[in-house]
């Protein structure tokens, strides 16, 4: 996919908007699968043995999928992100927020896996003691720029300097989304251990994380640390973070095994025959935090619609469905609501025991809650 080249400006006085304006494009548009494709930086040759990786155009690449369904094209994602109107992606009301302390936080206990929804697909985990954090984002925005960009809709549970000491960080790629520059900078010396996939590692050590707290992983390969088995599993995806290298680090799911239970992070991914090889390899998941939002028909195979949220449940064989990737960044054309009514609606028809937690909800694996569909009523 080719970027569309930014047409010159008619008058000095409008460069400013428009570079502006290029830039939320560029954030929203790698949110939504439409970043363009570049070549992979010199560091990627470490990772020639990877089934994911060609060498001749150095990218990492998909496994094939035969029922891939086509994309549209970045000038026409971006395109319609410039001119199309939005019509209720942002919230009127306020979304609510649960705070939780650090008292609230030690008091858990220990010989249990506990998980904090932050917002989006960060979360803060206390996995028998010890604390981790899956794709935190406590920045006001997923962008490039610091003042423009898909702004949070709420804010977090707990402040950044609230954190407890993590024992591990688990990145799922690099989007902004997903991977927040402050966030890195501020947690630095602050982690013990980074889990990250092939090629991530650069972008940690360009926010000046330690090479030697770094662990990176192909699809398949796995690690334990501080009691805590980590195994890179597939997705559907792609990377970047500019213009120029689409693909030039790997994205991948997760399995967290802990204390006997098995949780399950999707990533982002689209739908593809990769989750029931993870339910095949596993056996079952007592927790699948699951991607669903940001999809679209013009980008359907990097992000997957309530539907197929659902079977990709079904395929890993989760116990508990827990909705990920919305309620807190405007990254799409469906509304802020539509990803929690449709899986909600599809849960309670197919008998599907479903997690939609307030943020900074506290839940316990393995335990009996009262699920709560707190967006109903909300604008």
């Amino acid at each position: 996919m080719t970027a569309a080249p930014t047409p010159p400006d008619p008058a000095p006085s409008r460069a400013p908007f428009r570079r502006l304006r290029s830039g939320w494009m560029l954030a929203a548009a790698c949110a939504a699968g439409g970043c363009a494709t570049g070549q992979a930086d010199d560091l990627a040759r470490r990772y020639e043995q990877s089934p994911q990786y060609r060498a001749e155009d150095r990218r990492f690449h998909n496994p094939p999928n035969p029922d891939a369904k086509p994309t549209q094209s970045a000038w026409r994602i971006w395109s319609r992100f410039l001119f199309s109107g939005k019509t209720g992606t942002v919230p009127v009301d306020a979304i609510p927020v649960r705070a939780v302390t650090r008292a609230q936080l030690d008091a858990l206990p220990d010989d249990a896996n506990h998980v904090i929804r932050l917002g989006h697909s960060s979360h803060l985990l206390k996995l028998h003691g010890r604390y981790w954090l899956i794709d935190p984002v406590f920045g006001e925005r997923v962008s490039p720029f610091s003042f423009v960009g898909p702004k949070r809709f709420h804010p977090t549970p707990l402040k950044l300097e609230d954190l407890p000491p993590i024992e591990g960080l688990v990145l799922s790629h690099d989007h902004y989304d997903h991977l927040d520059v402050p966030t890195i900078e501020y947690l630095n010396g602050k982690v013990q251990r980074y889990f990250v996939p092939l090629g991530v590692g650069a972008r940690l050590k360009d926010m000046g994380v330690a090479a030697e707290r770094i662990a990176e992983f192909d699809w398949w390969q796995s690690a334990t640390h501080a009691g805590v088995q980590l195994t890179a599993t597939p997705s559907q995806h792609f990377s970047g973070r500019s213009l120029n290298d689409r693909d030039s680090t790997l994205w991948s799911s997760w399995v967290l095994e802990s204390g006997g239970q098995r949780i399950f992070y999707s990533g982002d991914s689209g739908y593809f025959g990769g989750f029931r090889q993870i339910g095949e390899r596993f056996g079952g998941m007592d927790l699948a935090l699951m991607e669903n939002g940001a999809y679209d028909a013009y980008w359907p195979m990097v992000h997957m619609t309530p539907e197929e949220t659902v079977q990709a449940f079904q395929d890993v064989r989760g116990k508990v469905l827990y909705g990920v990737h919305n309620s807190t960044f405007d990254l799409a054309f469906h509304t802020w609501q539509d990803p929690l009514d449709r899986l909600s609606a599809l849960a309670r028809q197919k008998n599907i025991a479903l997690a939609t937690p307030v943020i900074g909800e506290v839940l316990t694996v393995g335990q009996p809650r009262n699920n709560q569909l707190w967006w109903r009523g909300l604008r």
